[in-house]
């Protein structure tokens, strides 16, 4: 329990930076729901995050056996979504050295169990949304050591490990003056410099499947949480009925 709360404040204080960002920046884009219950959707998702996000993140709190919820076999586990010597039932934890991470990052990037759950803003969405938004608008920025820049994450020290399928884009913004006629350059997209191994309708599908694998690993329980909380108010309802009829009946008779 200690380790799964440290966690969480450690995906907190990545994501502190773009609360404040959000809150006077970009809107942030609808992520589509219906992936989580697609059960290829959430499959791909988990194929991308191995490939794309645990060399450097780790998911410490899931086990690669946990899968099997989503319709993979332990075989299919083992071939294709684990390339190391760690075993089915191991953690989903990277080799990447801390110390090494922070010095080439600037920080250890955070475990991404709780990532889905930890990031969310009043007025602008849950943290779906804003995992759907940040994967979307990476955009060439040579001022940055990493060589890019994010809309949704301003300065962010991660790099663009998607460009490949995505292609390199640049950001397109626009200059509009307040009543006063303050300047403010007002972020309008992201707009292609070359194009990626997908085409950009392809790019979001991954990025929704992506995401929609990471909002499962915060809470592989969450149907079954759903399914058993409208059981529970179901029985309820009928239980109060059946109180209340016998209730009348034990005080018809008294006056």
């Amino acid at each position: 329990m200690k380790k799964l709360l440290l966690s969480l404040l450690a995906a907190l204080s990545f994501t502190a930076t773009p609360a404040f960002a959000a809150g006077g920046g970009i809107a942030w884009d609808r992520f589509p729901k219906e992936r989580l219950n697609d059960v290829a959707a959430l499959q791909n998702g988990a194929k991308l995050f191995v490939n794309y996000c645990l060399n450097c993140h780790q998911a410490a709190f899931m086990r690669y056996n946990r899968l099997r919820d989503i319709g993979l076999t332990e075989d299919q586990i083992r071939a294709n979504l684990i390339f190391t010597e760690a075993k089915v039932g191991d953690l989903m934890k990277t080799s990447m050295d801390p110390r090494m991470a922070k010095e080439w990052f600037g920080a250890v990037p955070p475990d991404l169990t709780l990532v889905a759950r930890s990031r969310s803003a009043a007025g602008q969405g849950t943290g779906s949304d804003y995992l759907y938004t940040f994967l979307r608008t990476y955009y060439r920025d040579e001022t940055k050591a990493t060589g890019w820049n994010n809309a949704a994450f301003p300065n962010v020290g991660m790099p663009h490990v998607l460009w490949e399928l995505q292609g390199p884009q640049k950001a397109a913004f626009e200059t509009v003056k307040d009543s006063h006629g303050a300047a403010t350059e007002v972020f309008k997209g992201v707009q292609p410099l070359a194009p990626g191994k997908m085409s950009e309708l392809e790019y979001n599908a991954a990025v929704a499947d992506l995401v929609a694998y990471l909002t499962w690993m915060a809470e592989p329980m969450r149907k079954d949480r759903v399914r058993l909380g409208v059981g529970v108010l179901l029985f309820l309802s009928v239980f109060f009925v059946i109180a209340w009829r016998l209730n009348a009946s034990f005080w018809k008779d008294v006056k």
